[in-house]
């Protein structure tokens, strides 16, 4: 569902006009024609970050003061391209692209707010939309500069409304069932832009390219059906991205911007390699179809190598009765967990860093949280073991005084083991499912986690404290040498 700023600020605007006209409706005031009296600006050239086309701006306003000592009538304020021009304009509450005879009294000022939408071209590249607001004042021409980037992208829009499911659209382009399965490559040519769900129905492919970047709108996400197949080939020096729509700069670290990558069982290996997956409500949901309880475990894994997922409002990965295994990746900074399993699985983490430093509100989840139960779908508490979590030489690291914790319901039990690695926990950590582990360090383990680097400082106890678990590349393709570092980076 898009949702629309431009309404809420005109709102907003309306209200400066009433409150003015209240204030001045009982003063009869003369207006200067002095052409030497003119207009002042918050700004003279309004930039607006890059913009997707056919998708709305943000709204932004500009500040226009009459600092004289005379009341004024700006006789003329429009946009130089008229009704073709790609900006729109609300002067005081009332929009339109010209306005005329808008009063402002000595000393006082009025708002005018501002969005731009691109029109869809051929250009493959960013491109600059330019427009003039301008002002006519006593015959004195004055004038405020709008700039927008704009870009051209690939764009997936709801086809189907169904009751209980997010508004979605298909691979094959039609959510028909009569078309034969999609086999779909995205190239790096230009973004993608998905808007509500994509699916990719049963027996459909999905390939990503290297540098491919997709964002996805407010409430949206890929849902890789039953039996549909995902792969994404990023690179170290080129990964592939999924990201909100917002490219404001002010929106770069917002949680929650859109939904998730939603993952059920598949046909064959769903494989990520190299993608960052930021700003989402849950970056990566990985589960047999939920609409059958008593679905057995996923036959096929959910296979994760070098991936970065980050900044997402509730858990950056969340997995039930599923299979995973994990190498060289970065799950960082989530609203509660950054990885949940929860009601049967097998789970695999080789030189995985975790690490949740979340600053954006309170979490109370740890981060990292098992448990052998989940809620399904009806609402009935499903108990299921995890038949197996395995962390080899990882890190669990955050600010909380317990940052890996399980909850049993009985008569279940959750098989995990923690292997040469680094703990945050203030509960003891002794027993057969912990070895070689180092607890609640002393010593700095990253760089700064403040500015997200998690490579390893140079005395950090991470260094050479891990295992031979057969990685010999680290998260940037560089070679591990024993005794291996803990964690994505070897130092």
């Amino acid at each position: 569902m898009r949702i629309e700023n431009h309404t809420y600020f005109f709102a907003i605007a309306l209200i400066f006009v009433l409150l003015s006209s209240m204030f001045y409706s009982c003063r009869k005031d003369d207006f200067t024609t002095d052409s030497g009296a003119k207009l002042s600006f918050s700004t003279d050239t309004l930039l607006f970050d890059t913009v997707f086309t056919t998708m709305s701006s943000t709204t932004k306003r500009i500040k226009v003061y009459n600092r004289n000592s005379d009341n004024l009538i700006i006789s003329d304020i429009r946009l130089q391209n008229g009704a073709n021009s790609q900006f729109r304009i609300n002067v005081d509450g009332l929009s339109g692209n010209q306005h005329s005879n808008v009063e402002i009294r000595a000393g006082d000022s009025i708002y005018i707010f501002l969005e731009v939408t691109i029109d869809p071209n051929s250009v493959l590249s960013p491109f600059v939309v330019e427009e003039q607001l301008l002002f006519s004042t006593n015959g004195n021409n004055q004038k405020v500069h709008l700039m927008a980037w704009g870009q051209n992208a690939h764009y997936f829009t709801p086809k189907k409304y169904v009751n209980g499911l997010p508004p979605y659209s298909c691979l094959d382009g039609d959510c028909s069932g009569s078309l034969p399965p999609a086999n779909v490559n995205w190239v790096n040519d230009k973004p993608y832009v998905i808007v509500g769900y994509l699916v990719i129905d049963s027996l459909d492919k999905l390939v990503i390219d290297a540098g491919v970047k997709v964002h996805l709108h407010n409430n949206s996400g890929l849902w890789v059906y039953k039996d549909g197949n995902l792969v994404v080939n990023g690179t170290p020096s080129d990964p592939v991205i999924f990201q909100g729509t917002r490219l404001e700069y002010t929106y770069q670290d917002i949680s929650g911007q859109w939904d998730r990558i939603w993952i059920n069982e598949g046909s064959t290996d769903n494989v990520i390699n190299h993608a960052i997956i930021k700003n989402a409500f849950i970056g990566i949901q990985a589960e047999p179809l939920p609409f059958n309880p008593s679905a057995p475990t996923s036959t096929n894994k959910l296979r994760l190598n070098g991936c970065e997922i980050t900044n997402s409002a509730a858990v950056n990965l969340l997995a039930t009765n599923y299979q995973i295994t994990d190498t060289n990746s970065l799950i960082t900074q989530a609203g509660q967990s950054s990885i949940f399993l929860r009601g049967g699985g097998n789970y695999k983490f080789y030189h995985t860093t975790i690490a949740n430093f979340w600053d954006q509100g309170t979490r109370d989840a740890s981060a990292v949280f098992l448990q052998n139960y989940y809620q399904d779908v009806n609402g009935n508490v499903q108990v299921r073991d995890i038949d197996s979590a395995v962390f080899v030489n990882t890190i669990i690291e955050g600010n909380n005084e317990i940052e890996f914790d399980t909850d049993v319901l009985a008569p279940g039990v959750i098989n995990f083991k923690i292997d040469y690695s680094i703990v945050r926990s203030t509960k003891s950590l002794a027993g057969p499912n912990y070895v070689g582990i180092i607890q609640n360090p002393s010593i700095a383990v990253f760089n700064n986690y403040l500015l997200n680097d998690y490579r390893l400082w140079v005395s950090s106890p991470a260094v050479n404290a891990g295992k031979n678990a057969g990685v010999t590349i680290d998260i940037l393709g560089n070679s591990r040498t024993l005794p291996y570092d803990l964690g994505a980076y070897e130092n």
